[in-house]
C-alpha cells in the first residue's frame, strides 16, 4: 500500500499574499518632454504650447501616464500643469515622474484597499517571486500594514520562507 502524500504547506495555516495580484491592470506610458527642449537644456513656452496644440491627447484614454523629463534641464512647473490639463480628460492615472513613480503610486492605491482586519492573527507569507515587477516600496508598505495584526510575517514561498516578524505572546 502506497503511503499517502501529505501537503504540509496546506496544513500549515499560512496565508499567502501575492502582491502581483494587487497590480492594477492597464497600459503604462511615460511622456518624456526632453524632445521639446530648446538646445537640450530649457523649455520655451511658445514652442511647448505649439507641441501641446498639435497632439492628439485622446490616445492616452484609459492609460496610466507618467510625465517627466529624462534630461537634466530647466523645466518650469507650468509645463507639467499644461500636460495635466490635456491628459486629465483621458488618462486613467496621471503622475509626475517616471514609470517607477507611476508603478509605486498604483501599488499605493491598491494597498489602500487592503483591509488589515482580514488578516487578524494570520500567519502570512508575502510571495517573493512575480512575473510582473512589484516595487520594493510595496513590500515595505504591506509589511507596515500587516505587522500590527498578523501573528507572523514571512517573505518567499510557503515551502521556503524568510521569517520577518513574530508577535510576542
Amino acid at each position: 500500500m502506497a503511503e499517502e502524500i501529505i501537503n504540509r504547506v496546506n496544513q500549515s495555516g499560512l496565508t499567502q499574499i501575492d502582491l502581483e495580484d494587487l497590480r492594477i491592470p492597464g497600459e503604462r506610458v511615460f511622456i518624456d518632454i526632453k524632445d521639446q527642449l530648446f538646445q537640450g537644456i530649457a523649455l520655451r513656452e511658445k514652442d511647448f504650447r505649439e507641441f501641446i496644440a498639435s497632439q492628439d491627447w485622446s490616445i492616452y484614454t484609459g492609460k496610466h501616464v507618467a510625465v517627466g523629463c529624462s534630461e537634466d534641464a530647466i523645466i518650469p512647473t507650468w509645463a507639467y500643469m499644461l500636460l495635466g490639463v490635456q491628459l486629465t480628460p483621458f488618462a486613467k492615472t496621471l503622475v509626475f515622474g517616471d514609470l517607477a513613480d507611476l508603478e509605486k503610486l498604483l501599488f499605493d492605491q491598491a494597498l489602500a484597499k487592503v483591509n488589515p482586519a482580514d488578516f487578524q492573527d494570520a500567519k502570512i507569507v508575502i510571495k517573493g517571486c512575480s512575473k510582473e515587477s512589484v516595487p520594493t516600496d510595496a513590500y515595505l508598505k504591506i509589511t507596515q500594514l500587516l505587522q500590527p495584526v498578523a501573528k507572523s510575517l514571512f517573505y518567499g514561498e510557503p515551502c521556503s520562507t524568510v521569517p520577518l516578524y513574530k508577535r510576542k505572546s
